[in-house]
Formats: structure tokens, C-alpha cells, sequence
């Protein structure tokens, strides 16, 4: 049987990996732009944007209030991961794919004053983004998901 403490280090390490593939592939974009800008791939281009604001640029320019933002949401992440009993193992995914975004986009924001954002979707208009977007959004979803089977599954106890 697995500890609560070994299962907890897990998903703390998921989201240290999460922060590692997000600062690998955005150093590639920096470093190596010339090489990579405009390769075309089936259904995203990459492309090299430096974001100074949040989600679709919204608080351009506020590099200190999104970096509290930032550091506010990891340090309660980082305390639910740890401190919370979970009955679900979704909720631990959720957040830790959460922190992992926020910490990969918070350490471009303190460090750099910006984000490096460079996945360019070929197959609609959307604003670039990159592996923490990808990470938030997709623990963001899942947090959706595990709201909706509790509302399902309270309504199938009523019945």
C-alpha cells in the first residue's frame, strides 16, 4: 500500500516535472529561435511572443501584481497538495497540473519581467501559448469535470 506522504511527493514531483518540460522548452524557443520559429507542424506552428500580461495578455504590464497572483495560488496549491485529505485522486491531478503552470509561468514573469509563449495553432485563431497554459488548463478542466460527477452523482443519492 502506498502512503499518503509517498502519494502527496508524487504529485509535488508531477508538478516539478511540469515546471522542468515548461523552462526546457521555452530556454529551446529562446535560445534556439532561429531554428524553430515558423516550423510548421499537422496542427500548431511555433512561434516566439513575449507575453507581458496573463491569459490572451489581459493585465499587460503588471509584472508585480501577477507575480504575487502567481505566488499566492502556488503557495495555496502547494498546501492543498500537502495538507488536504483527498477523497479523489482528480483533485491532486487538478492541482498539481495547476501549480505546475503557475510556477512555469511565474518563475518566466519574475525572472524576465514576461512570458515566453510559442505553440501557434494552425487549425483556429488563438492567442500563442505554451506548456504551462497547457498544464493550468488542463487541471482547470479536470476541476470542472470532478464538479460535475459530484452535482451527477449528488443527484443520482436523491433519487
Amino acid at each position: 500500500m502506498i502512503s499518503k506522504i509517498q502519494t502527496k511527493l508524487y504529485f509535488i514531483f508531477l508538478s516539478i516535472s511540469i515546471v522542468l518540460i515548461d523552462q526546457i522548452t521555452k530556454y529551446l524557443m529562446f535560445d534556439y529561435k532561429s531554428i524553430f520559429i515558423n516550423k510548421d507542424f499537422l496542427l500548431f506552428k511555433l512561434s516566439y511572443v513575449k507575453n507581458y500580461g496573463a491569459a490572451f495578455n489581459i493585465f499587460s504590464g503588471s509584472r508585480i501584481f501577477l507575480s504575487i497572483i502567481s505566488l499566492t495560488f502556488s503557495i495555496i496549491l502547494i498546501f492543498l497538495i500537502l495538507n488536504k485529505n483527498f477523497y479523489k485522486i482528480l483533485d491532486l491531478y487538478s492541482y498539481s497540473l495547476i501549480l505546475g503552470g503557475t510556477v512555469g509561468n511565474g518563475l518566466d514573469r519574475l525572472l524576465k519581467g514576461y512570458v515566453i509563449d510559442f505553440i501557434n495553432l494552425n487549425i483556429i485563431d488563438f492567442p500563442v501559448f505554451n506548456i504551462a497554459d497547457i498544464s493550468i488548463n488542463l487541471g482547470f478542466i479536470l476541476i470542472i469535470y470532478s464538479l460535475y460527477k459530484k452535482i451527477d452523482n449528488y443527484e443520482l443519492l436523491e433519487n
